[in-house]
């Protein structure tokens, strides 16, 4: 087994960081609230949760298992210096969902 290095480890963290981008903008354009509706009192909820879960399902599905493999990856090879990294793309990730739930 080669050792997980941490350069590994900031490759796939930049990736998270553009995975998480592109969770945001799948996600404003699957259903977040628009402004002018909500100014106006139409308050709209029939079909945008599932355009919502559509549009963001498959960044969330690809990533889950990126990060599940990264993870499991750190904990075999007991590289925890390069799990700082991984710790880092979570909490990445909880702001992200963060951004799209304040926006719903």
């Amino acid at each position: 087994m080669t050792p997980f290095s941490t350069v590994e480890s900031m490759i796939l963290f930049g990736l998270n960081v553009f995975g998480a981008i592109g969770y945001d903008i799948a996600a404003s354009r699957g259903g977040w609230k628009i402004p002018e509706e909500v100014a106006a009192g139409i308050n709209v909820t029939t079909g945008e949760p599932f355009i919502w879960a559509v549009s963001i399902l498959p960044i969330v599905a690809a990533f889950f298992v990126i990060n599940a493999a990264w993870g499991a990856c750190i904990l075999s090879r007991r590289q925890w210096k390069a799990g700082l990294y991984w710790v880092l793309a979570a909490f990445l990730w909880l702001g992200a969902v963060m951004i799209d739930f304040k926006h719903h």
